[in-house]
């Protein structure tokens, strides 16, 4: 079996590059992604990071779908916490009228960002509430779609207003459930959406989550049967040594992370190749080497393949992980665009 491919991109920030600079290198590699013949395009959302730039999907949904023809774009995910249910509501009711059937609404239950951030969002403006999750999902499906009775309390007592995100688009983006717990897939088989586990992030649980959202699911009126992708960390270079140079800045990264190190910038690949590690940051890398498909094309997408079978998945959405070296170009991410390329060609082959 032959997975279709898509991507989950964070928007990676290196060394001597601006925030800029790495949107610029992210709007390329969609393109690259799209004329390579990649199913979707997510991008995530996180907060407060120096080595991650996705902070606001509906942007750069809105910049990819205009630089692009026929892939989908979407949110990997909104980290619905974050927002009030009506904005995401009417971002991507936009968004689905800029790009009619190409939108992709990924909703997470976490807030993606440290306390912190959590609480300047909360102290700032309109979010929502976790333990309203259910009821938000519901809120915005009804708000992108037909519109919802809200009743407010005015002068003249209680009143009935019809609400609806506008613009108003012909469809609607598809809603997609993500997660990293069995809550999500206990609520996914229960509204009847598709799931997608963060296999990537976590690399525990999935079968477990997986065997709970098609064991419980119910269909609904956009989708029969149950519905899951599987995700990937992926770094695939021309040989299986580059593709582990330059999957190095990302996994140090991960273990600064992990570890509770100060995070800073992704080093170049010169600069990971030089760090002394710890037995903790070692530990760490090892751990993670175990579920990342790191490796030359061809072992890559046989690895690819056989995980796909493992989780039963007819789609693989990989995050390109590589890293880049000092002399190349600040507004390109070459490593990540030789995976996407030689992963397509060594899966259509």
């Amino acid at each position: 079996m032959t997975p279709a491919l898509s991507v989950l991109d964070l928007v990676p920030v290196r060394t001597g590059q601006t925030s800029a600079d790495a949107v610029a290198a992210s709007l390329a590699l969609a393109r690259l992604a799209d004329e390579l013949g990649y199913e979707r395009y997510w991008y995530a959302e996180h907060h407060n990071m120096p080595s991650v730039a996705s902070t606001t999907p509906p942007v750069l949904i809105a910049a990819t779908a205009a630089r692009t023809e026929r892939i989908r774009v979407g949110s990997g995910g909104v980290m619905l916490p974050n927002h009030a249910p009506l904005v995401v509501a009417e971002q991507f009711a936009a968004l689905e009228a800029l790009a009619p059937g190409r939108i992709d609404l990924g909703i997470g239950r976490a807030p993606g960002s440290d306390p912190v951030i959590s609480a300047l969002l909360r102290a700032s403006g309109p979010t929502s509430e976790v333990d309203r999750f259910e009821g938000h999902l519901g809120d915005i499906r009804a708000l992108a779609g037909e519109g919802a009775t809200v009743t407010v309390n005015t002068r003249d007592g209680l009143r009935d207003y019809e609400v609806r995100a506008t613009p108003a688009a012909s469809g609607l983006p598809e809603l997609w459930l993500l997660g990293s717990s069995d809550y999500s897939a206990h609520l996914a088989a229960k509204l009847g959406l598709p799931y997608v586990f963060a296999h990537h992030f976590s690399g525990e649980g999935t079968e477990r989550a997986l065997a709970i959202y098609r064991s419980e699911f119910r269909p609904s009126e956009t989708l029969a049967a149950p519905r899951t992708f599987l995700t990937l960390n992926v770094v695939v270079a021309d040989t299986a040594e580059e593709a582990y140079a330059r999957a190095l800045p990302s996994l140090q990264n991960m273990a600064r992370l992990r570890t509770g190190k100060p995070l800073r910038p992704l080093d170049t690949v010169e600069v990971a190749e030089r760090e002394e590690l710890d037995v903790a940051s070692r530990h760490v890398i090892d751990a993670m080497l175990e579920r990342w498909v790191v490796d030359a094309p061809d072992a890559a997408a046989g690895r690819i393949r056989e995980l796909a079978s493992r989780f039963g998945v007819d789609e693989v959405m990989v995050s390109p992980g590589a890293g880049s070296r000092e002399h190349e170009p600040a507004g390109r991410a070459l490593g990540r665009e030789r995976t996407l390329e030689l992963l397509a060609a060594s899966l259509a082959g």
